[in-house]
């Protein structure tokens, strides 16, 4: 077992959990699409953080020690992205029957991971502090990869259930248009604290 386990689940839990660029949109999701529709996203999201983190596991933490200006062009990258994303759910359809749109597809909430500021400064973290880079190196790596896949999962599935639930009190297209409009307002300030 890990010896830092609870300190780990505890961190990427706290990460995981906090809103974020992924949670925002699984809310949005959830509530313009339902569950079922969001499914890609909660397995591109899922599955795209657990990569990553594998990734940053296996050299580009060497990179990013060694050329730290990449993590700036991946924050700039990533906040353009957002932007462009805020954007397109301030002014997506405001009917009711939204549900017949096609939601956020599987690669693009899974190649999102990749420019996500918050989701690489974590995996940075994570790698670094809880991964031995000793003998023990394989077994904490699995520990870590495991523990990073079933809290992303509950969480991207939380946050989905929670604008799902949202959904109850839409009982006009304006409630519809203003949640939108704080998702949209919720994303761009995810922007703010990546270089806070």
């Amino acid at each position: 077992m890990h010896p830092e386990l609870f300190s780990l689940v505890l961190f990427f839990f706290v990460a995981a959990f906090t809103p974020g660029p992924n949670n925002i949109l699984a809310s949005y999701s959830g509530f313009n699409f339902g569950l079922k529709k969001s499914v890609p996203l909660i397995l591109g999201v899922t599955l795209g953080v657990t990569s990553m983190t594998l990734l940053v596991n296996f050299g580009l933490i060497l990179v990013f020690k060694k050329y730290p200006i990449i993590q700036d062009i991946l924050k700039i990258v990533g906040s353009i992205f957002l932007i462009y994303l805020a954007y397109k759910i301030s002014f997506s359809k405001n009917n009711m029957d939204i549900e017949d749109n096609n939601p956020v597809k599987f690669f693009e909430t899974f190649l999102f991971q990749f420019i996500n500021p918050k989701a690489v400064m974590v995996s940075i973290i994570v790698i670094s502090t809880f991964v031995d880079t000793g003998e023990n190196y394989m077994l904490t790596l699995i520990w870590v990869m495991v523990i990073i896949f079933i809290v992303a999962l509950f969480s991207i599935c939380f946050w989905t259930i929670l604008g799902k639930f949202f959904k109850k009190f839409a009982t006009n297209t304006k409630f519809i248009k203003w949640f939108n409009y704080v998702m949209s307002f919720l994303l761009l300030s995810c922007i703010a604290t990546f270089y806070l």
